[in-house]
């Protein structure tokens, strides 16, 4: 089985909240973007948190608007075996340093994990560094909540911003 690799951290010295996902999908990978799936809820979600609209934008600018907003973008998982999209289907993960990232980002205040994977296994490594959230995974796999709870759930990253 072919592994897969994730994208390099998107963070700038003012990134506040950085949100770890766990590995890209097939979608994402094939287009070389975080949430290149367009049936991915992230950009919506981020829109609601943001106030402002990302699904428009070109995904350069979309990752422009993120950093604007002291809003940073990583995985907890360099690469791993998977065939298919679902972290479920996880196999020999390698993390990323998440560690050194979180040190060096002296503004930032929380993590988010966007979905299960990315807390239980961000979580084990961040420990108590830095505040965290846990939140509904934006992935259309994850139906067990409604867009509209998903969206509730996804604005506490304002509070982290302000």
């Amino acid at each position: 089985m072919t592994r897969k690799s994730g994208f390099p951290a998107v963070v700038d010295a003012n990134t506040r909240v950085l949100i770890l996902g766990s590995l890209p999908g097939e979608a994402s990978l094939a287009l070389a973007q975080y949430y290149g799936n367009p049936r991915n809820a992230f950009w919506r979600l981020m829109e609601g948190v943001l106030d402002a609209p990302l699904v428009p934008l070109s995904y350069e600018d979309r990752l422009a608007a993120l950093l604007a907003r002291g809003v940073g973008l990583w995985d907890v998982i360099a690469e791993a075996e998977r065939p298919g999209s679902l972290d479920a289907a996880i196999r020999d993960p390698a993390a990323n340093d998440l560690v050194a990232l979180i040190d060096a980002l002296s503004a930032l205040r929380a993590v988010a994990f966007n979905g299960g994977t990315a807390a239980r296994l961000g979580g084990r490594l961040i420990g108590g560094r830095v505040a965290t959230l846990a939140l509904p995974s934006s992935s259309p796999a994850h139906a067990a909540r409604s867009f509209e709870q998903k969206a509730e759930a996804w604005r506490a990253i304002s509070e982290w911003l302000a």
